[in-house]
């Protein structure tokens, strides 16, 4: 899905409602509710600011878990529904409380978490939260190369929030600092996502933004057969994103 803020239309809207298990992304609303009652001025305690630069920059899971945890854990993503509007969003089971991955997001409500962010949320909110994701880690603190979809696809500006899940703890090769990789292009295609989103599958997102003045929210949300690499899913997810309907000078 994306959309063009400056045009104020869709670009591309493809299964925009089907649901997925979200993985990392249920972060972006973990940190939006972290700031939701911390006016007027939203300052972040020394304490939590470690936590919520390394979640949102480098995905890590023991930061989110902690201000999952310390936020009530599924009252987290209801709470945010319910402010931001969103309509194929829902918390992880009731069985599964700690389990904050499971959470079900849609490509239409990442993007209409990107247009709270961008155009709703107060200032240092919105300023605190995408500099952390225009500040996006080549490597997750978890090993795993994040720099797939967008980073790999477009050129700066651009910011990224990624989810995965469902290749393991450690990856097969473990990610190193350098240039991002844009794999091959096999011929794989990602299965589409049941209505009841998939929670033991492999699972792969990119969303963002492309462009100066973060003109174009992305998100392609994907489900892969089970059993398929991490490498394999990310060059596919990076082929797709480098065939989505942008401007040619914002690709890499």
């Amino acid at each position: 899905m994306i959309y063009d803020r400056q045009a104020g239309t869709f670009v591309l809207q493809q299964k925009a409602s089907w649901r997925f298990r979200s993985a990392s992304l249920v972060k972006l609303l973990i940190a939006l509710d972290y700031f939701w009652n911390k006016g007027p001025d939203y300052t972040v305690p020394a304490a939590d600011k470690p936590k919520l630069d390394v979640m949102l920059r480098s995905s890590d899971d023991a930061a989110a878990t902690a201000l999952w945890k310390a936020n009530g854990s599924r009252e987290v993503v209801t709470r945010m529904v319910q402010r931001l509007g969103l309509q194929d969003t829902a918390p992880p089971p009731v069985s599964q409380p700690g389990y904050w991955g499971y959470t079900a997001v849609s490509a239409a409500d990442l993007v209409r978490v990107y247009r709270y962010l961008l155009e709703q949320a107060p200032a240092p909110v919105r300023d605190y939260i995408m500099g952390n994701l225009h500040a996006s880690t080549k490597c997750g603190t978890d090993r795993y190369d994040q720099s797939f979809g967008i980073p790999s696809a477009f050129r700066r500006p651009w910011s990224a929030k990624q989810g995965w899940s469902g290749f393991g703890d450690d990856p097969d090769t473990p990610c190193a600092a350098g240039a991002a990789d844009s794999g091959s292009d096999p011929e794989v295609v990602p299965a589409a996502a049941p209505n009841n989103p998939d929670m033991s599958g492999e699972v792969l997102h990119t969303t963002g933004t492309v462009g100066e003045g973060d003109r174009y929210l992305v998100a392609v949300l994907t489900v892969h057969p089970d059993g398929t690499k991490f490498a394999t899913a990310a060059a596919t997810l990076t082929k797709i994103a480098r065939s989505l309907p942008l401007p040619q000078e914002t690709k890499s």
